[in-house]
């Protein structure tokens, strides 16, 4: 096996990334604060450290993608516990509060020697197990060059400039995609009210202006009703509280943001937390041909 790549957070996402790793000849040590997860991820061949703090011991190049803000501190905590780490880098795969990620940064680095990338991601489960994920990167020149040979086996890592830019990114992302769930929601009603064959939709207007990555797939799982979930729709609220925040001391108007937002707190709200963020469409009335 070759170099040891170590992996914290093995959930949905961390299961993508760690058998893509060890298909591209990586040995990789993990952990999850979940037990039920680091049995898992024993059964798929991750080497199961005991701690974030014994996963930063044994590999140079540590990758984390984990629920929020505050399990990221949690991580960053334990590795400044385990002493010097001059040389190696942390990447921060999750979605994080900006300036969170800048004060972890320089605590990292002051603490340990160790670099610290903010590199969300979009794409989901299935396009981190392909290795075609949308990687979103902040963080020093040389941190960058560092982890760019490993990036290339995950997807297309695209260096945006200083810590916290990579999260500002994300935040753009998830502006346009979580927005998006919702409007794909109402064209598919409408289709479905036109008695329009809706699974031809994608193509039809795939070379158009309406064509995207995501109309495929949300048309497939939206007209299957197949909400299991790819992420979590609470992620998505997550996420929206994070945009609306980070938009709030610039006094940006974000009204579709907004709209968005209140679909998915009415979303979770009525117990629908675990499902995928897909299942918004539920909010919306079905109706037949005949306009009832």
């Amino acid at each position: 096996m070759g170099e040891t790549i170590g992996f914290i957070g093995l959930g949905l996402m961390g299961e993508g990334f760690t058998r893509r790793l060890m298909d591209a000849g990586y040995t990789v040590a993990g952990y999850d604060i979940n037990e039920a997860r680091n049995s898992a991820a024993s059964d798929w061949g991750v080497q199961v450290a005991a701690s974030p703090a014994e996963v930063a011991k044994c590999a140079e190049i540590v990758l984390l993608c984990v629920v929020n803000t505050r399990a990221v501190e949690d991580v960053v905590a334990d590795i400044v516990s385990s002493g010097r780490l001059d040389g190696k880098v942390l990447i921060d795969h999750s979605t994080t509060e900006i300036a969170a990620t800048t004060r972890l940064a320089s605590l990292l680095e002051d603490r340990t020697g160790m670099a610290f990338v903010d590199a969300p991601v979009s794409g989901g489960p299935q396009a981190a197990r392909e290795g075609t994920l949308a990687i979103m990167a902040g963080g020093p020149d040389a941190a960058i060059a560092r982890i760019s040979p490993l990036m290339k086996h995950l997807g297309k890592l695209t260096h945006m400039g200083a810590v916290g830019t990579g999260q500002a990114t994300k935040l753009v992302n998830q502006t346009i995609v979580l927005t998006n769930f919702c409007v794909l929601a109402e064209a598919l009603r409408l289709a479905e009210a036109h008695g329009v064959d809706a699974s031809r939709i994608p193509d039809a207007l795939s070379s158009g202006y309406a064509g995207s990555n995501l109309l495929p797939v949300a048309f497939e799982r939206m007209i299957a009703r197949d909400f299991a979930p790819r992420g979590y729709a609470r992620q998505v609220l997550k996420d929206l509280e994070m945009v609306q925040e980070d938009a709030r001391p610039y006094h940006l108007a974000m009204p579709m943001t907004s709209q968005a937002l209140t679909l998915f707190r009415m979303l979770v709200a009525a117990g629908n937390s675990e499902l995928d963020g897909f299942a918004v469409l539920n909010l919306l009335p079905e109706v037949d041909g005949n306009g009832h």
